[in-house]
């Protein structure tokens, strides 16, 4: 009886309906015009979306099973071993550096706005240094692994992943007198958007989100951030809005011409959850331990993916260099 009703409230807590029907259930329906009406409104669409997203997949046989086996079972995996662990360090960070701030933040549009600019650009740095150094990509590669893009992709996390991004998109709000009520409204729009964007070709076939793809991160360009093409490869680290890919130049549309090619670049069992979960840091382990002397030890865990102590690399930056050097570059 324990087991059932276990299973019932992680059910209902994976659907985000409980909030919605409490109020429902006390019949105060003014509550759906407050903050947390609002929420229990908005977070029930995007699990019912990926139900639907499945139901279309086995509808026209491109169900994805594959990827939906292997995330279901890290999803449950994380629900166990990493709970608390992201709201706890945002916790501390707020704590911490708070007081730091040189001015604070209120609840109103144009701080939202404020708000979000940072926050994107906190995102942006997690994200950058996730591709770019070996040991934060060995957290992150869990979430490019599927070889195939639908909803549940947003699931796909290393359970230690999100108290290092929260760790740094916290403290660079904070720090940049982001309040902390406001930082939560941002947390709760980025999470839900940064969702939504995950949505596959079985929900969404054309991502691009007509004029909304000149303006802000679609699922078009989420899909080319997590492609393994030469030419789409470590681009779009933002979320919603593409204005720090833009200066930092690592903005890439989706060319129509192209079939985005999933997944990450080392040969991999995505069928395995051991391999999906755990295969960077075994590959990683098995180069530190072999490469001969400290200083080549420690290249390998914080110099890029695809770096070689023999001087062969193979990092996505050098990939994309010489598909450019070969290339003209495409036209999107």
């Amino acid at each position: 009886m324990l087991l059932l009703e276990t299973l019932f409230n992680e059910i209902i807590s994976f659907l985000g309906v409980k909030s919605f029907f409490l109020i429902l259930n006390a019949q105060d329906y003014s509550q759906f015009l407050t903050y947390k009406g609002v929420v229990a409104i908005i977070s029930p669409i995007l699990p019912l979306l990926l139900l639907l997203e499945f139901g279309v997949g086995l509808f026209y046989k491109k169900a994805q099973t594959k990827v939906y086996q292997v995330i279901f079972i890290i999803y449950i995996f994380n629900r166990f071993v990493g709970r608390f662990i992201s709201i706890a360090m945002v916790t501390i960070c707020i704590g911490l550096f708070q007081k730091y701030a040189p001015f604070q933040t209120q609840m109103t549009w144009y701080w939202f706005i404020y708000g979000y600019v940072v926050w994107e650009f906190g995102h942006f740095i997690y994200h950058f240094l996730a591709h770019k150094v070996r040991l934060f990509w060995c957290l992150h590669a869990t979430h490019h692994a599927p070889e195939d893009m639908n909803l549940s992709v947003s699931h796909a996390h290393f359970f230690l992943e999100a108290p290092y991004a929260d760790l740094i998109r916290t403290t660079v709000c904070i720090l940049l007198g982001v309040h902390p009520a406001l930082l939560f409204v941002i947390m709760f729009v980025d999470g839900t958007y940064g969702t939504f964007i995950h949505a596959g070709e079985n929900l969404i076939k054309n991502g691009r989100l007509g004029f909304l793809n000149k303006i802000i991160l679609t699922p078009s360009h989420h899909r080319v951030h997590h492609a393994r093409n030469p030419l789409y490869i470590d681009t779009n680290y933002c979320n919603l809005l593409n204005l720090w890919d833009r200066v930092f130049r690592t903005y890439q549309e989706e060319d129509h011409r192209i079939d985005i090619d999933y997944g990450v670049t080392r040969e991999i069992d995505s069928g395995s959850f051991i391999d999906v979960y755990f295969g960077e840091f075994i590959t990683l382990f098995k180069d530190v331990k072999n490469a001969p002397g400290i200083k080549n030890k420690f290249g390998y865990i914080f110099n890029p993916p695809g770096w070689d102590h023999n001087g062969d690399h193979k990092t996505a930056s050098k990939i994309r260099i010489k598909f450019l050097e070969e290339n003209c570059p495409i036209n999107t």
